[in-house]
């Protein structure tokens, strides 16, 4: 009973606590006396011409005042016309003011409440690049004088790193996001996270594909991995590390990185050489034939001439000593006997050489013919016209075609001359050929 009074007492006197009370932002957590009412919207054209020339005034007259008015000037154009266009430049202008005044976090949420309400006006893309900026700034760790000394205005990563997100998510597909996803991963790889860099770095490669940091986010990627791989002993870090340098290469065989990612896949394949040899010598000892052919395998692949030669050598002596075993991890996924010759096949019992030609021939599966730079194609007959019995006069017979009627010349054409009339002329005189000459013999004789 007595505890009822009490509670009945207490929910009174807090009754008139919130009545008498004055209004302050204390109570905001209760949010009922902090909700802003809707502005209403203008009219009519004239109206909003009329809200447009005011503001504009206001915006002029904050023109070479000095901070802290300009800044009262833009929240008065902010509260009173909200929806002209001199409220979008008004929100720009008070948020450029934070930045040079005021601390980082400060002024990137002055340039989103711009973003947020204004999305649909010019000063948008400038907000975004100013987001952008102070990220860097709070990255690098830009310093700030004050009336004693000298603070540095750097953020903690994970602060940097919303900046940076916040930036994205704000312009998804503009021209900062894939720098920010970049920085993004250049903080985690700072910071030591190898995971999380190597996720941010492909999230670059993935979204931004088309991007001058694509190119460079792939190479690091395979940077990354190859420094984990000096580290440990795991060998998945040298896989991914070949896997993000060939791709790197093939995208982009004539990058600014494309020497120092071919030096370091040879890096890789030699490491990976010498560590699976090893590996193989480790199973031959304890009589695994068949694990230590899959790793004298990788070493005969990926290894240097002297690695692949031992690796080769290795090989053929657990191929011949245990035939079977090999053969069976030869047909393992993933396996690629390089040098076939290393197996000794025709010492087995069962082998029986390869097939005849005829055998082999019929047991291909049938090509499709290429094209032929010969090859002509048939040539196509005309067809012919359908016919109907009964056609005009004049017309083929069954034609469907009209028939051809003679037009009349436009000129007479004259006759040609006959023969008769053309006098016959005699035939000119053929010469007589010169007599031959005499011998000079018979010249002296008479």
């Amino acid at each position: 009973m007595r505890a009822t009074a009490l509670s009945r007492l207490t929910a009174t006197t807090l009754a008139t606590l919130l009545v008498c009370a004055p209004l302050s932002p204390a109570w905001g957590f209760l949010g009922l006396f902090n909700k802003e009412k809707n502005q209403k919207a203008p009219s009519g054209a004239g109206e909003l011409q009329a809200q447009e020339a005011a503001a504009t005034a206001l915006l002029q007259q904050a023109q070479g005042a000095s901070a802290g008015k300009a800044t009262s000037i833009y929240d008065e154009v902010l509260k009173k016309y909200p929806f002209t266009n001199a409220a979008a430049e008004a929100a720009y202008a008070k948020a450029q003011v934070v930045r040079q005044n005021g601390k980082l976090r400060d002024a990137f949420d002055a340039f989103q409440a711009l973003v947020d309400r204004y999305r649909q006006s010019p000063r948008f893309a400038d907000a975004i690049q100013q987001q952008y900026e102070i990220a860097e700034e709070a990255k690098s760790g830009k310093k700030q004088r004050t009336m004693l000394l000298v603070v540095s205005m750097k953020l903690g990563a994970g602060e940097v790193i919303e900046l940076y997100k916040q930036v994205i998510d704000n312009a998804p597909f503009g021209k900062f996001a894939p720098l920010a996803q970049f920085s993004i991963a250049e903080i985690h790889q700072a910071e030591g996270e190898k995971s999380a860099a190597v996720n941010a770095y492909q999230a670059v490669v993935d979204n931004y594909p088309s991007s001058k940091e694509a190119a460079e986010a792939q190479f690091r990627i395979g940077a990354i991995s190859n420094i984990a791989a000096q580290k440990t002993e795991d060998s998945q870090n040298l896989v991914a590390t070949r896997d993000a340098l060939q791709s790197y290469v093939a995208t982009n065989p004539t990058g600014e990185r494309s020497i120092e990612a071919a030096a370091m896949l040879a890096q890789v394949d030699e490491e990976t050489a010498a560590r699976s040899l090893e590996v193989g010598k480790f199973y031959e000892k304890q009589g695994k034939p068949k694990a230590a052919a899959i790793y004298y395998n990788e070493a005969l692949k990926f290894g240097t001439a002297e690695a692949s030669a031992e690796a080769r050598e290795r090989l053929a002596k657990v191929s011949a000593e245990f035939p079977d075993e090999v053969v069976d991890a030869k047909a393992n996924p993933g396996s690629d006997y390089t040098v076939p010759a290393a197996v000794d096949l025709k010492g087995r019992s069962d082998y029986a050489g390869p097939p005849a030609p005829e055998l082999a021939k019929l047991s291909e599966k049938p090509k499709m013919r290429g094209e032929d730079p010969g090859f002509m194609p048939i040539p196509l007959q005309e067809p012919t016209l359908p016919t109907r019995p009964g056609t005009a006069p004049g017309a083929a017979p069954g034609s469907l075609l009209p028939p051809v009627t003679e037009k009349p010349l436009l000129l007479p054409v004259p006759p040609p001359p006959s023969a008769s009339a053309i006098p016959a002329q005699p035939a000119p005189p053929v010469p007589a050929p010169p007599a031959p000459e005499k011998p000079a013999e018979e010249k002296k004789s008479n």
